[in-house]
């Protein structure tokens, strides 16, 4: 649930900001024109805060109020831009799809093929992974986790 509220406070923290950006603009201008006039500042703010403020930080802004860290695996270290920035362009293209993808599950599960049940248990993982290979961890299982690497390094 964590995440699907930080990726929530992303999407909300990148309109509105954009949104302000774009407001002395949009009086005088057609509703094509505000629409095209928001796309790029949202666009720069997204990047900004998914790949410049997680390759500085760990996370954006929206995983840091919710107390979590995106990591690589399997080191559990900070990603790289180069990472960051494929599991941003895919998040631009996968997040539009959704309601499609929802809708022709829900069709598919009322045909009855395939319908709602247990997830195998390799799906499961999948599922906590991104396209990337990146995986959010709460911060405090990560900081349990680098304790436990360091005493057995000791």
């Amino acid at each position: 649930m964590r995440r699907y509220l930080a990726v929530g406070l992303d999407c909300y923290l990148c309109l509105v900001t954009g949104g302000l950006l774009v407001r002395p603009y949009a009086g005088s201008a057609t509703v094509p024109q505000v629409v095209g006039l928001l796309i790029g500042p949202v666009l720069v703010l997204s990047f900004l805060n998914q790949v410049v403020l997680t390759a500085v930080v760990g996370a954006g802004a929206g995983k840091l109020i919710m107390g979590i860290r995106v990591v690589s695996l399997p080191d559990a270290r900070r990603p790289g831009p180069g990472r960051l920035t494929r599991r941003w362009l895919y998040g631009l293209c996968w997040l539009p799809l959704q309601p499609w993808y929802g809708l022709r599950a829900r069709l598919a599960g009322a045909g009855g093929a395939g319908g709602p049940g247990p997830r195998p248990v390799c799906e499961e993982a999948a599922a906590r992974t991104d396209s990337a290979g990146l995986r959010q961890v709460r911060r405090s299982d990560l900081a349990a986790h680098r304790r436990a690497v360091a005493g057995r390094a000791v």
